[in-house]
């Protein structure tokens, strides 16, 4: 299939960029814009690779995304060979085809189209690329991030290629996204004998009303752009792997997915009036992975609405669901932000890939945005 949009996908896919690796895949994408006449930057911190490259002056329109991809699991149960992309039945098969290579190739291909059409468009156009987006997220966005504030670049519009879509291209697009904090609790009591629980003190029975009450509290009730805030517990570990000893410490991991309607301050305060409440000995570390954000402008969002409409003729449902993304850096400098791509139903799984049809639609519904601002 000679197709510019697979071909790429294709390159890219093949190249097996777990994360934080990117192993050249920023290298191909920086050659074909400097082909284009893009200038391009290139920051490293800790072999995490970002790429920031730009072509014109004035309005700025940025597409943003990561090379890096997540393991690839047992690969036995792949079809076919997560990192030798392979067509079948109209599908693109390969770790990365949906989230994000695909859209990556997207993005390129449609940059190229207009470039060709408008070689003298109006603005500037540019592209920010990590390489870390699928693991600590530490060296990768955030750095990029902090390298354009330090020379004082802004960017008018952002549109980050995460898989948004669920059914067909377009039909969802994220305006925003919930804040993630996770925490990582020890509450400690006694080790004895299990036969002489007087002698002892388990943290395990001294936590049960509290982490009763912890997961029935209404955190909050949401709001027009965010849903009610979520606690959810990912893991609770205790003992010695003895059954004759009453554990010393339990250690519970939990996360909060949370909205604008409640602060930082209001939901760690909460968690200590319980612990206090409940009488218990702890200890407690706070991991803010990223903060609540919001697309505050109607401007870019009626902009994608209308491509979307013209070359998918659905309409759009905008939305702050799901996970944590680089948006969260990104709206710093940005807040004209949307997460914009390819459906998500394949991302991370066994088997992942993408229809050759919506890799093609999503490459004009990104050429129509370019056109739609820049000319």
């Amino acid at each position: 299939m000679d197709c510019p949009i697979v071909n790429l996908a294709k390159e890219l896919i093949s190249i097996p960029s777990i994360s934080p690796s990117d192993l050249g895949c920023q290298k191909i994408i920086s050659d074909r814009l400097s082909y284009m006449g893009f200038k391009s930057v290139y920051l490293n911190y800790n072999n995490t690779n970002n790429l920031w490259s730009y072509r014109g002056e004035g309005v700025t329109l940025s597409f943003a995304g990561h090379t890096d991809v997540v393991p690839a699991g047992n690969v036995n149960f792949w079809h076919s060979p997560p990192f030798i992309p392979t067509i079948r039945h109209g599908c693109l098969f390969g770790r990365g085809a949906s989230d994000m290579k695909g859209a990556l190739a997207a993005m390129i291909i449609a940059a190229e189209r207009f470039i060709y059409s408008f070689p003298n468009y109006n603005g500037r156009l540019s592209f920010l690329i990590t390489s870390d987006e699928e693991s600590t997220a530490v060296d990768g966005t955030v750095k990029l991030v902090n390298y354009l504030e330090s020379i004082q670049e802004k960017i008018d519009y952002c549109i980050l290629g995460e898989p948004s879509s669920t059914n067909i291209i377009g039909d969802m697009v994220k305006i925003g996204r919930r804040g993630s904090l996770n925490v990582d609790l020890f509450i400690y009591g006694s080790q004895g004998h299990i036969a002489y629980p007087e002698n002892a003190d388990n943290p395990i029975h001294n936590s049960l009303s509290f982490l009763n009450e912890l997961t029935s509290f209404q955190w909050s009730h949401g709001n027009k752009d965010f849903s009610p805030t979520k606690l959810q517990i990912s893991n609770i570990s205790s003992g010695t792997g003895s059954d004759n000893i009453i554990p010393g410490e339990l250690r519970v991991s939990f996360n909060f997915r949370f909205g604008s309607d409640i602060s930082l301050h209001n939901i760690k305060n909460h968690v200590l009036y319980l612990l206090s409440k409940h009488n218990l000995k702890y200890k407690i570390l706070w991991r803010l992975s990223g903060e609540p954000f919001l697309n505050i402008s109607h401007n870019l969002a009626d902009i994608v609405m209308h491509s979307v409409k013209k070359i998918s003729n659905i309409d759009t449902t905008f939305s702050t669901t799901g996970g944590t993304s680089d948006g969260r850096f990104l709206s710093r400098i940005c807040s004209e932000l949307i997460e914009l791509g390819l459906i998500n139903n394949t991302i991370h799984q066994i088997n992942e890939h993408v229809k050759i049809t919506d890799l093609k639609c999503l490459s004009l519904i990104y050429e129509n945005i370019m056109k739609k601002i820049l000319v």
